[in-house]
């Protein structure tokens, strides 16, 4: 992702670079004018969606409120209901007594106290049922109100209840069920509704259970109205975070929106959890806002859910409108700039003609251009430019005559080298003739060196060419030394045709016969040249001798002046008093050619230890040369 964001902005970049400066300033104009006001726009707007989510979210809340105060009064309604019942002596006695009574006593019973519970049910009409369960086998059932318990011993809030001691249970059902189990078919039965119970005793005897229930259309008639807001619905939760709704509202009823249902569920408990009252979420892209407020009396909670998408689509759309309008005044302004800068960099357009003729290979004499500003300065320093042009064109003809000469005295050179080969072939002859074969070696190893020397046809050699080359160097200076230097050679195969630089081994060499062997003793001399592939692509040249090397100080100069660019004057200085003056220059010489052929990775080190040996390190890219080199 973050590769693709670069390369779109190097993209945009490179088309801008191509564009014309009065494109490129409208550009800036635009960019300048545009960017801030869509960031402007944009906050002010989000400040706007919030404020008027904050509006959805007061009326939210003081609908909900409204609805909780609705659901206190049927809870008190209920209480009432349950704790008349329960005060009446009468029935409290007639399913607490162990024994069987008269149907006369029945009568009295219905036509008294049992028809004034009826009557409580009958002056709140929203209670649906008022129902008193006796744990007694000698009563009989005297419908609506007095039942056996064993009808709802399987009934699954039953034994939570008996855990209660006595405190109120409140249970929200899907439906309400028929009690008596008959094949009937009502209305209410299909109908949510919400149940309070509670255990009745007489003392310390546990004689009952006393249940009152009513529909949650009348419970919490705004959750459950038949019709409510499109874009919003309210719902209640139980203490077990089980949430009941009407099924049948477009908002979130049954097969509506699976979806939403689920992500309410799971947005409420996250909502307990954390103590929160409200949370804005969103479910396929479609914002929404859910309130909740606790209903301590009936151990619920009472939710509402609102669809912001309408306040979104008003605030998207007042946000279109103002961009719209942004957007066509920008145009117009840029309209207008356009045409002001063509006027503006109508001179600039001028030098530009003028510089491509001078890559198409016109040399105009000057540039008449009025005005002042920053656009005349550059007129005045191209005409400045377009004369040193011509000046360094003469130069560059006189130079080009120049050259064609010294490369007339280099061939008069060459004729002069070939008669010096012919006249060392002639004194080799001679020498040969006397029978001195030591001179005659001596003239014969002279003369390669110097038709290596004086053949220059490139600056890369073979391995084996050099080699060839520092062999006769030595043996050159062999005449001088009773004890001769042996040049002993460990090459991997293949080496020999790689390439190098020529005359890169020679300063090497001949820095170790000068400063290797200072005392002329009649120890072995002996310089080895080895070459191997340090790496793919990668070789090491060494030359190593046995000399009496150099001190860890001396050391450490040299190889710092050899890896400068640039030698300081205080280094300079210091390696005069520490070090071989030509032993630095030379080796250095020969790091920098390869710096400078090669590339800063290769180039040349020195390691030695005092005493034992000097050893010279060329690192060189593996480049073979086809065709032969410099051959004898």
């Amino acid at each position: 992702m973050g590769r693709q964001i670069r390369n779109y902005f190097q993209a945009t970049a490179y088309w801008l670079g191509r564009r014309s400066m009065q494109s490129r300033l409208v550009a800036a104009y635009v960019f300048i004018l545009l960017f801030p006001s869509i960031v402007v726009s944009n906050y002010l707007f989000g400040e706007i969606r919030d404020s008027h989510i904050n509006e959805t979210l007061r009326q939210g809340q003081y609908l909900v409120e409204l609805e909780k105060v609705n659901i206190l009064n049927q809870i008190d309604a209920m209480e009432l209901a349950a704790q008349l019942t329960i005060l009446s002596a009468d029935i409290t006695e007639y399913i607490s007594t162990h024994k069987e009574f008269s149907t006369e006593e029945l009568l009295d019973l219905y036509r008294g106290p049992l028809t004034d519970v009826i009557n409580i049910q009958t002056n709140n009409p929203n209670i649906a049922h008022l129902r008193l369960f006796a744990d007694n086998d000698y009563i009989s059932e005297m419908w609506p109100i007095v039942f056996h318990e064993r009808r709802i011993q399987k009934e699954p809030w039953y034994s939570e209840l008996a855990e209660l001691d006595g405190k109120e249970l409140w249970v929200f059902k899907e439906e309400d069920a028929d009690i008596l189990h008959r094949n009937v078919t009502d209305v209410h039965n299909q109908m949510p509704k919400v149940s309070l119970m509670r255990v009745v005793r007489a003392g310390s005897e546990r004689i009952g259970v006393i249940q009152v229930e009513m529909l949650l259309k009348h419970f919490a008639p705004k959750a459950f109205a038949s019709l409510q807001d499109e874009g919003s619905q309210m719902m209640l939760a139980d203490s077990k975070g089980s949430i009941v709704l009407d099924e049948l509202q477009a908002f979130a009823g049954k097969g509506s929106n699976p979806k939403l249902r689920a992500a309410i569920k799971e947005q409420f408990a996250a909502m307990k959890e954390l103590g929160q009252q409200e949370i804005r979420f969103s479910v396929d892209d479609h914002p929404y806002l859910l309130i909740r407020t606790p209903v301590e009396q009936a151990e619920a909670e009472l939710l509402h859910v609102i669809s912001l998408e309408s306040v979104y689509e008003r605030v998207s759309n007042g946000q279109f409108r103002i961009m719209a309008v942004n957007v066509g005044l920008i145009g117009l302004l840029s309209i207008i700039t356009y045409m002001m800068n063509a006027i503006i960099l109508k001179n600039l357009r001028r030098l530009t003609d003028a510089m491509k003729k001078v890559r198409r290979g016109e040399t105009p004499a000057g540039l008449p251009l009025s005005g002042g500003g920053e656009i005349g300065e550059l007129a005045f320093h191209f005409n400045k430019m377009m004369q040193t042009i011509n000046e360094l064109i003469a130069q560059g003809v006189r130079k080009k005559a120049l050259t064609k000469e010294a490369e007339l005295r280099t061939l008069h050179s060459q004729i002069d080298s070939h008669f010096l080969y012919n006249t060392l072939e002639n004194i080799k002859m001679l020498a040969e003739i006397e029978n001195q074969r030591l001179i005659s070696d001596s003239l014969t190893s002279l003369g390669g060196m110097m038709r290596y020397n004086f053949k220059w046809s490139g600056e890369y050699v073979r391995l084996q060419d050099e080699i060839r080359h520092i062999q006769n160097y030595i043996d050159v200076m062999n005449i001088r030394f009773d004890e001769p230097v042996v040049l002993e050679r460990s090459i991997e195969p293949g080496l020999l045709e790689v390439e190098m630089l020529k005359m890169s081994l020679q300063p090497i060499v001949e820095n170790a016969l000068k400063h290797a062997w200072p005392e002329l003793g009649e120890e072995q001399r002996l310089i080895q040249i080895a070459a191997f592939e340090q790496a793919e692509g990668v070789i090491v040249i060494t030359l190593r001798d046995n000399g009496e090397g150099i001190a860890p100080e001396p050391l450490a100069l040299l190889n710092e002046r050899i890896q400068l660019e640039r030698a300081g004057e205080r280094l300079m200085d210091e390696y005069e008093r520490s070090a071989k003056p030509l032993y630095g220059i030379g080796l250095r010489n020969v790091h920098q050619r390869i710096r400078i052929y090669y590339g800063k990775p290769y180039g040349l080190q020195v390691r030695s230890e005092e005493g034992q040996f000097t050893e010279v390190m060329l690192t060189l890219p593996k480049v073979l040369i086809a065709g032969g080199g410099d051959d004898d």
